[in-house]
């Protein structure tokens, strides 16, 4: 798989660094608000990297963060609004049940565009203590230095701070809407790993400095670093994310190591609604369960997406997505009349033309046009038998993660044989002959069926490909 590398400017193949497993980072939601569907954009960036990967055979660790503090203050502003704070005034819960709150809404909209899980959702309120320590080694090492109880980040001691968004520090001038304005810095491009605790400040903790709370880029290093090492391969997150966050990071990783952490950093567009970026400042955000509520399957949008490539700004439209939930309910009937069809034992010369056309173009920088372009090709091909369309589509969605079989499955209905087998295997149970039960069990998996044990009996439906 090759991804263009923010960093270098250039394609690159993803290599691992310990020569096994893919190690992939992710800047993930901030909770004390709902995600909207730019934000979730990113974050499928994460969940195609990995379905390539694993598609290629190749094992990927992936970790994505939970902001629950940190982020939570404008630090461009001399009147710093905690975010946390606005939201607990709001909604009158505590800061870990605003988190909370909006953690599992989270998980519940990744899960419903079919964003895999990441092996670890690590929240930064609980690893203050790996960020005290990384910024101990930051100050040790002559990177950082301390004011009134808080820590700044020398930028100046680190010459190649830029070298991510080409923001250098001839560039950037007091007063630029990305650097904090706070009295004691050296320079006005230094930044805070840790920041003292003002009054009223809900979220605080104990600290050599004093009471205080963690700048917002200090939790990616030391989490990433605790998960993944202090060398691993992808970084993502959206283009807004450059400078000063990533950057940042940069100094603060490289600074604490002596040398380059991450290999390839990946970026995503913006998501637009009306030729203007999606955000709550814009009031212009749709969340996912706005689609549901709207009749659209959510994995619509996912297919929506895929018609633009990942590092190009992308449009958003309810007529776009009516027509790709279209799409996406034909291409499912079609998925359900080829699974009746006999598949074949080994794939045809055309269609392993289609595979490897395929397999080209999400590796190649995860082109998903070019892949939706093969797809249709195989969909409307007049020599392909239904059940090598079959085959091949199903195989693709491992990658899609459109969910092709759900017409399919929605529409089974067990044969008479089937439901023989189900009644006589609840009867060796029943009787607790396992071993004949573990039989009849093994003849369904061959019949391609999944087979579950409920408190009811014996359940069984077609096994996803």
């Amino acid at each position: 798989m090759r991804l263009y590398n923010s960093l270098t400017r250039q394609v690159e193949e993803v290599q691992p660094v310990d020569g096994r497993t893919v190690k992939m980072y992710s800047c993930g939601p901030t909770v004390y608000r709902y995600a909207h569907l730019g934000n979730m954009r990113t974050f499928m960036l994460g969940d195609l990297i990995k379905r390539v990967l694993q598609f290629e055979g190749q094992p990927v660790y992936w970790v994505m963060n939970i902001t629950d503090v940190g982020h939570m203050v404008d630090e461009a502003s001399p009147d710093a609004v905690d975010k946390m704070q606005l939201a607990v005034e709001d909604e009158g819960l505590s800061p870990a049940e605003i988190a909370r709150k909006y953690e599992q809404a989270f998980h519940e909209d990744r899960r419903a565009l079919g964003i895999l899980d990441a092996d670890v959702y690590p929240r930064a309120t609980e690893h203050i203590p790996e960020m005290l320590e990384l910024i101990r080694r930051l100050i040790d090492r002559g990177h950082a230095y301390v004011h009134d109880g808080t820590v700044y980040f020398d930028v100046r001691s680190f010459p190649d701070y830029g070298k991510l968004s080409g923001n250098t520090l001839d560039k950037l001038v007091p007063g630029h809407r990305d650097l904090e304005i706070a009295p004691g810095k050296r320079h006005h491009a230094d930044f805070s790993l840790w920041k003292k605790a003002g009054p009223g400040r809900l979220m605080k903790w104990d600290s050599p400095w004093g009471e205080g709370f963690p700048g917002w880029h200090i939790e990616c290093s030391a989490m990433s670093m605790k998960y993944l090492g202090e060398r691993f391969d992808v970084h993502t997150g959206g283009n807004d994310l450059k400078f000063p966050h990533h950057e940042d990071e940069i100094a603060q990783s490289e600074g604490a190591t002596g040398h380059r952490v991450v290999s390839i950093w990946v970026h995503g567009g913006f998501l637009q609604m009306g030729g203007r970026k999606m955000a709550k400042s814009a009031q212009n955000i749709q969340r996912v369960t706005d689609l549901s509520a709207q009749g659209i399957d959510p994995l619509a949008f996912r297919l929506l997406c895929f018609g633009t490539r990942y590092r190009s700004e992308m449009d958003f439209s309810w007529d776009a997505l009516v027509g790709a939930n279209e799409r996406l309910s034909r291409l499912r009937k079609r998925v359900a009349d080829w699974a009746a069809e006999p598949a074949p034992d080994a794939l045809s010369e055309d269609a392993r033309a289609l595979d490897k056309r395929f397999r080209d173009a999400v590796g190649d920088d995860l082109d998903l046009p070019e892949a939706l372009k093969v797809l249709e090709e195989a969909v409307s091909s007049s020599t392909l038998p239904g059940g090598e369309k079959h085959r091949l589509l199903t195989s693709w969605d491992a990658v899609l993660g459109l969910d092709l079989e759900r017409a399919a499955r929605e529409a089974w209905k067990p044969t008479p044989e089937v439901e023989e087998l189900v009644r006589r295997r609840d009867e060796a149970r029943r009787a607790r002959d396992f071993a004949r039960a573990d039989d009849i069990r093994n003849r369904l998996i061959d019949m391609g069926l999944e087979v579950m044990d409920t408190a009811e009996g014996t359940r069984v439906r077609p096994r996803r490909a």
